[in-house]
């Protein structure tokens, strides 16, 4: 799962949009939004007066000029900006959660289908062995040729069914070197036991999960979301009010006798009278009203996935106890008689094969099992937001 965690580019993606969101938050702590205007003028004036001489007079005037927001504006941006990243925060948190999910379950996808190698090869060594063994009772004349046949079609089939094992578990391997962004040509080798205790009780009951699914990132990411459409709707509001800009010029003009000092103090105000950011406020509003309906459905849905796949789970954790608990012994204690019976003669092959074929289908529905099991488990714990194996424990 660190592995994953480190390697996933979807991870990398979200953590590469942090540039621009912390470029947004500092530029709308900045302290006002507008830079000032500063402006030089110079002037060259020549009066013709008659009679001459004409008279020259030069001139010149600097001012600087300031918007300034009388909405709030500026709170507002910043309110929009933090929250903006905050919610990517929170994805990139759940991203991280959704790739370990990702990689528990290709991790147990791998062991499912080692497990299902060995029973296969089981399968293909006990038909291989019986289609022998047949083979020279029929060369003695104590089996017929449709024993013999019979048994030389289910070798082949447990053959066949351990070459299809073997391919699955290449492409689970490969699944897994790609979440773990491994080089193409290396394939993990991974351990471990697929098997589930029955014994103790589950680590968590169907509360704590939809307590914990309250908290999840996704979540926090969508109130965040929705924290920054209001605030860009407050701000769009504002954006109504005319900005109010306040200028100061100072300059000198006249003749070189007579020059005058000219102090100037500017105040201009545009008059909202055509354009008043309506574009900007509707698409404000659409953009809260998505959020709030995001929100509401995620909330649904995770509560109500939740508690699906817990019931799920706890179907699956009783299937697989009745499996291991009871189909499964009795069918290896069945495999053990028939054997002996067939040695005593007092059953047929086509008696022993059956019974052998149920002993080994008994095996494969348990792992099936696992498998269901263990991915229900993991989802469930995606979904709620709990922690996973391999990450706090």
């Amino acid at each position: 799962m660190r592995l994953a965690e480190a390697a996933s580019p979807a991870i990398r993606l979200r953590e590469a949009q942090l540039a621009a969101a912390e470029g947004a938050r500092r530029e709308a702590s900045t302290l006002l939004a507008n830079n000032p205007e500063l402006s030089l003028q110079r002037s060259d004036l020549r009066t013709r007066v008659n009679p001459a001489p004409d008279e020259r007079s030069k001139g010149w005037a600097m001012g600087i000029a300031q918007p300034f927001e009388i909405g709030g504006q500026q709170s507002l941006r910043r309110q929009s900006a933090a929250a903006a990243l905050e919610a990517l925060d929170a994805e990139i948190d759940d991203a991280r959660r959704q790739v370990r999910g990702e990689a528990a379950l290709r991790f147990q996808a791998v062991l499912a289908a080692q497990r299902r190698i060995q029973i296969e090869q089981r399968s293909a060594d006990l038909f291989d062995s019986t289609a022998q063994a047949i083979a020279k009772r029929r060369a003695a004349g104590e089996d017929t040729r449709l024993d013999a046949n019979v048994a030389l079609v289910e070798a082949e089939r447990a053959r066949n069914a351990l070459g299809v094992a073997r391919e699955q578990w290449l492409d689970a391997r490969a699944d897994l070197a790609s979440a773990l962004q491994l080089a193409p040509a290396t394939l993990p080798e991974v351990s471990g036991d697929l098997a589930m205790t029955t014994g103790g009780p589950m680590p968590y009951a169907l509360d704590q999960l939809v307590t914990s699914a309250q908290a999840r990132s996704s979540l926090r990411a969508a109130a965040a979301r929705e924290t920054a459409a209001r605030a860009r709707l407050d701000l769009q509001r504002a954006n109504r009010l005319p900005d109010v800009t306040v200028g100061l010029n100072v300059g000198r003009d006249g003749p070189g006798t007579a020059r005058d000092r000219i102090t100037t103090l500017t105040l201009s105000v545009p008059l909202p009278l055509f354009k008043r950011n309506q574009a900007g406020v509707g698409q404000a509003l659409t953009d809260l009203a998505t959020s709030q309906v995001e929100r509401a459905a995620l909330i649904r849905e995770q509560e109500a996935q939740v508690r699906r796949l817990w019931l799920r789970l706890n179907s699956q954790r009783e299937r697989v106890r009745r499996l291991q608990q009871a189909l499964l012994p009795a069918s290896l204690d069945n495999q053990q008689l028939a054997a002996r019976s067939r040695q005593a003669g007092q059953i047929g092959l086509l008696d022993q094969l059956v019974i052998n074929r149920q002993a080994l289908d008994a095996e494969r529905e348990l792992n099936d099992a696992l498998v269901e099991y263990h991915a229900t488990r993991i989802e469930l714990e995606i979904a709620a937001g709990w922690s996973l194996e391999g990450s706090a424990r």
